[in-house]
């Protein structure tokens, strides 16, 4: 008997109102309102979705018979304080457009609190109610993080799934962000349009499905394309940085010194065993041992560059002295040459 008597208590109009609210129909947005977050529709598209869906006025019960039109619509929801009318902050138009915005993100409370379909936003005054999938995640999210405290002491396969997981899921969000970016790039200085693809993906407020919506938003009316001055300033200060980037990036030997750091603190995570760091066995860190083979490398590598810089200085001492004996032989034959002439001359005169 008690759960009859709150069915009949239930406000019609608060369920009509849930369930336009709930609609994917109704084109709704989130502005801010007093300091507070609030979600709010047009007039003109409410009055559109209701005649689309005329089937959705059954359920005000009593309240339909004097609720036939759009006004009686809007006006009872109004009394039932379940929407108030908002009106926009900035009501000039800004520099460099043709007219306001449709959607203006900051809104102000109206003095005429009556139903209208021209240039009037209306918000919601009800927390909308939380479906089963966010009442279950909120039960998950203190196990979650419980999870991550006890990351240290889990199995080592366990360790390789949440690695190769984590850094799948990151590399794959990098790169869509990534080709988001070089698509809209390109189009803006080629086209002069924008086009982002994947448009809500770092929407706060959305849904699920269209969080994954794929093409872009039309172009707005009033949105004026840029100049071929900008898009090939642009392209420039884009080329500049590419090349800075290729130009002055790590060398090699950098990439594999930092690709060793970042190897040795991954290791030091998935080696680590409780049973061992118990028992004392683990008493030396992978990073040790990693830092230990990169010094035995380091010092075979400078044993090597000595090795052939003595071999070099050796060759150069025995070309040198090769040198120095070819001068000398030299000298003692030039030596015995002017010796010979000289002997000869004498004998020749005498």
């Amino acid at each position: 008997m008690k759960k009859q008597k709150q069915r009949k208590e239930i406000d019609p109009a608060q369920t009509f109102a849930e369930k336009v609210r709930d609609h994917k129909d109704l084109e709704s947005r989130w502005a801010v309102f007093q300091e507070a977050r609030v979600e709010y529709f047009r007039g003109k598209d409410f009055a559109s979705f209701l005649q689309k869906h005329q089937d959705l006025k059954a359920i005000l019960g009593p309240h339909q018979a004097s609720s036939e039109t759009t006004d009686d619509i809007g006006s009872l929801l109004l009394k039932k304080k379940l929407i108030i009318r908002c009106d926009r902050v900035v009501k000039t138009v800004r520099p460099g457009k043709t007219k306001l915005s449709k959607w203006p993100a900051r809104l102000e409370l109206h003095p005429d609190q009556t139903f209208s379909v021209n240039d009037a936003f209306f918000a919601w005054t009800f927390e909308r109610r939380r479906p089963l999938w966010q009442t279950v995640l909120s039960f998950l999210v203190p196990i979650v993080t419980l999870a991550c405290c006890l990351f240290p002491v889990f199995p080592h396969w366990c360790k390789l799934v949440v690695l190769y997981t984590c850094l799948t899921f990151l590399a794959a969000v990098f790169t869509l962000l990534l080709l988001r970016l070089a698509v809209f790039g390109i189009a803006w200085i080629l086209l002069g349009k924008r086009a982002w693809f994947f448009p809500n993906i770092l929407a706060e407020e959305a849904s699920f499905k269209e969080l994954f919506r794929f093409w872009p938003e039309p172009a707005k009316e009033d949105e004026k394309p840029p100049s071929w001055t900008a898009r090939l300033g642009f392209a420039v200060v884009v080329g500049l940085i590419g090349w800075f980037c290729i130009h002055y990036g790590p060398d090699e030997a950098a990439r594999t010194r930092y690709h060793r750091r970042v190897s040795n603190i991954i290791d030091e995570v998935l080696e680590w065993s409780p049973k061992l760091a118990l028992s004392g066995n683990q008493t030396k860190t992978p990073t040790d041992l990693n830092q230990t083979q990169s010094n035995q490398t380091t010092m075979a590598e400078a044993s090597v560059e000595n090795q052939k810089s003595n071999v070099s200085n050796d060759y150069n001492k025995a070309g040198a002295a090769q040198q120095y004996d070819d001068t000398t032989e030299d000298d003692s034959s030039l030596g015995k040459a002017d010796k010979y002439d000289s002997e000869t001359s004498g004998t020749t005169e005498s």
